[in-house]
């Protein structure tokens, strides 16, 4: 039986991934945007789920169209932040 969960649900579920993302050379982007969100005033939980959101938008646009994640898509939607996906 699968759990199905809320947008701020699912974000908070996601945190330890974005974590994750900000430490890795791969997703680099992460971090500086995590940086920038900080540096302009949210506050450090507050960016991390942010960050998440927009990771859950991603997930979810991906299972709806049935293809791999879209890394250029994500990053794309981080550099909007503060503003959310909707």
């Amino acid at each position: 039986m699968s759990e199905e969960f809320t947008g701020d649900e699912l974000s908070d579920k996601l945190l330890p991934a974005v974590e994750e993302q900000m430490s890795s050379a791969e997703t680099a982007f992460v971090k500086e945007h995590y940086d920038r969100l900080v540096a302009d005033g949210e506050e450090e939980q507050e960016a991390k789920k942010m960050i998440a959101l927009c990771l859950v938008d991603e997930v979810e646009q991906m299972q709806q169209d049935n293809r791999a994640f879209n890394i250029a898509r994500y990053e794309q939607m981080l550099q909007f932040l503060p503003v959310l996906p909707e």
